[in-house]
């Protein structure tokens, strides 16, 4: 589904906004890619023998990066419209994922790397926590691989049951999880320099025993794995809030990518910022599911950098443009209120556009442990670029360029996307991709995962506070396994 690499390309004549601080941005500007690599950013570059693309009119871009995505529900697009989290993961792990079949993975992701090109986002975090048998992982990698985005596999620990039924397939024991992990990073993954880099979505903590979380950190430390993980994203309750159990145990690390982050106090965000760890804020889904505040503030106040994520097609859009959006007018409303509360009006905004775009670029890039390769539009780095623009009526006309890409722009306004130097997108279109073949296949794998699903009971089964009280105590009995009193053991 890729086009052929061309030897040279010269993008020319847009506004070059590089991400890069020492190098901000040009009003008009150019970029060379030579195969993968960027080779010159300048005001005016001479490529006679190089394909031109016509930017003009357009934001020349780094692509965006997108922290968190659980790729695989790209069939359950808006299931979960209007449920809370706890409803979301009462449907979807206990109903819907274990109805997944390999192929419906491979489709899920196949469908939900091309929505991802299509609006701009060039490399994820693939969370892909739907993996029942070493098939599953398989399919799901190719899905990444047919469209060619550069994407973190992080290789799901959690989300499937083990089997103990020997006539169904499956793994039976941890450790076979694990084995297949290794599997896929051997097969698939490069350490370094390959599109596909190695990640594990590691159990959520308190879901498992604390000895458990233990062996899945090792487990990921000895692939050298971006680990990423859903942390803060409960009130009230032991579950994903273990950052003080973690570091008590020596397990924190800058290779790590910490999801939500929105019940964690200032001594967790400390921890976190000692420990060089990262935070994935996903805005939309975080207010509108119940999880709370995106914790933009809160990072920036502690020197972590702040990234966005899409989180899950299920809830919300694959468009990252809109996270920068939300999050951004989130948190400025946020900071107005200091203002606001006591009677008085703020004279200027704090955190600007070219903050929010920050999230979505470098800081993501140096989140998946790939800020020296993507990010910025700085010569040696890989060719990851978007153009914003064209001719549609909410981008004529743009007086300010950057601040049209935040609050204006949309996935369609994503003209041309390159990854590692290949266009996958141009002038609009995806680059040869059967649009009718994959409605097709994505609508079929949709209409047979949910029949499976109702003929089990119902899509969303009823939970109560009954429910929740009796994985509370599981949960803070889990986390105490780490040895250290939690308070959540008193409730």
């Amino acid at each position: 589904m890729t086009e052929g690499r061309r030897n040279r390309i010269l993008i020319k004549g847009g506004y070059v906004l590089t991400m890069n601080p020492a190098d901000w941005e040009l009003e008009v500007g150019s970029v060379l890619v030579e195969g993968d690599i960027i080779i010159d950013v300048a005001p005016h570059i001479e490529a006679p023998d190089a394909e031109v693309i016509d930017a003009t009119g357009m934001v020349i871009m780094p692509g965006f990066v997108d922290t968190h995505r659980h790729t695989w529900q790209s069939l359950l697009r808006g299931l979960y419209s209007d449920t809370s989290i706890i409803e979301f993961l009462g449907s979807l792990r206990n109903r819907v994922t274990a109805n997944y079949t390999a192929e419906d993975a491979y489709v899920a992701n196949l469908v939900g790397a091309l929505e991802a090109v299509d609006a701009g986002v060039t490399t994820f975090i693939d969370y892909s926590h739907c993996i029942h048998t070493p098939e599953h992982a398989d399919a799901l990698v190719r899905g990444l691989q047919e469209v060619g985005i550069r994407a973190v596999y992080a290789y799901g620990y959690s989300g499937s049951s083990l089997v103990t039924d020997p006539k169904l397939k499956g793994f039976r024991t941890f450790e076979e999880k694990v084995a297949d992990s290794r599997r896929i990073a051997e097969t698939y993954l490069s350490a370094e320099n390959g599109l596909l880099t190695r990640g594990i979505a590691i159990t959520e903590t308190a879901i498992a025993p604390f000895n458990r979380t233990i062996s899945e950190i090792r487990a990921a430390n000895e692939l050298d794995a971006t680990i990423i993980t859903h942390t803060g994203a409960m009130w009230g309750s032991a579950c994903t809030n273990g950052v003080r159990e973690l570091r008590h145990h020596g397990l924190l690390h800058e290779k790590q990518v910490h999801v939500h982050c929105c019940s964690l106090e200032d001594d967790d965000f400390r921890m976190l910022a000692d420990a060089g760890a990262k935070v994935s804020i996903a805005p939309e889904t975080e207010m509108g599911m119940g999880m709370g505040r995106p914790p933009i503030r809160k990072c920036i106040e502690h020197g972590i950098k702040p990234t966005l994520s899409v989180d899950v097609a299920s809830f919300n859009s694959g468009d990252l443009i809109g996270q920068c959006r939300t999050g951004l007018l989130f948190q400025r409303a946020m900071d107005n209120d200091e203002f606001l509360l006591r009677g008085d009006m703020p004279l200027r905004m704090d955190l600007k556009v070219r903050d929010a775009l920050r999230w979505a670029t470098i800081n993501g890039a140096e989140a998946c442990s790939l800020g020296s390769r993507i990010g910025s539009l700085v010569p040696g780095k890989k060719a990851d670029i978007i153009l914003v623009g064209g001719l549609s009526m909410n981008m004529i006309p743009r007086p300010d360029m950057v601040g049209s890409v935040v609050l204006q722009a949309n996935s369609t306004n994503v003209r041309t996307v390159l990854v590692d130097g290949r266009v996958l997108k141009r002038d609009g279109v995806l680059v040869d991709v059967d649009l009718s073949r994959i409605r097709e296949l994505a609508t079929r794998a949709q209409t047979a995962l949910f029949e499976r699903v109702t003929e089990g009971g119902p899509m969303l089964p009823p939970i109560g506070h009954d429910w929740l009280t009796r994985m509370n105590k599981v949960w803070a009995d889990n986390l105490a396994e780490s040895g250290l009193p939690n308070r959540w053991q008193m409730v």
